[in-house]
């Protein structure tokens, strides 16, 4: 089987994981768009890592309002003509703000929620990125954004948990969970290729990549 039948992927994961990296790379050889959250772009998230209390609702609402203007063009226009591979599920979105908000701020951000999100389009494929926390820190180092360096392991840590306890839930598309701690799909054109072997024999609703060291 092919992948033709591949029309929209959603890459997601905690940051670090390398979801955008491998957005750009599938979506070249898939000759798709790209539907990307552009987080540099936001102007809270410099002022949240720094004061993560008072910018928490701020960031979360800008990242809601981009992130459901973008879906709502993809769910109106003919971006699947050529297919599409986005570095964020929109579902996710609550994962973030019941992490960062206060109760009273969780309340609000759920009826703004409500009211914003239209009905995605399903993904045909959620790839899943997961990594070791040092794993992810030292990513998180070495690609040098500067309000990044101090991000706090434990938000880290508990970021990731957060991650895996709601794609152990997910079930709204095909899953394909993997393991990055011996993959670097970015620069290893092998390890890209193990890849989409992988992505053409997947049968199951979920599945799961790895590879020794």
């Amino acid at each position: 089987m092919s992948l033709d039948r591949y029309r929209y992927v959603v890459v997601e994961g905690p940051i670090g994981a390398g979801k955008t990296s491998l957005t750009h790379k599938l979506a070249e050889h898939l000759s798709a768009d790209t539907l990307l959250e552009n987080a540099s772009d936001t102007p809270f998230l410099p002022r949240f890592y720094q004061e993560p209390k008072r910018y928490a609702l701020p960031t979360q609402l800008h990242f809601l309002f981009e992130r459901s203007r973008q879906i709502r063009e993809l769910a109106q226009g003919d971006l699947f003509r050529g297919g599409t591979v986005s570095d964020f599920l929109i579902d996710k979105d609550m994962l973030f703000a019941r992490l960062n908000l206060d109760d009273d701020e969780f309340e609000l951000y759920q009826k703004v929620y409500a009211d914003l999100t239209v009905q995605a389009p399903t993904p045909d494929l959620v790839i899943y990125l997961q990594a070791p926390i040092d794993a992810l820190q030292e990513r998180v180092n070495r690609r040098g954004v500067e309000f990044e360096r101090g991000m706090d392991a434990g938000y880290l840590q508990r970021l990731a948990n957060s991650y895996s306890e709601f794609f152990h839930r997910y079930d709204a598309s095909p899953l394909l969970i993997i393991n990055t701690s011996n993959l670097n799909f970015a620069e290893s054109d092998e390890d890209f290729e193990l890849l989409l072997e992988r992505m053409t024999k997947m049968r199951g609703p979920r599945e799961f990549f790895s590879r020794a060291a």
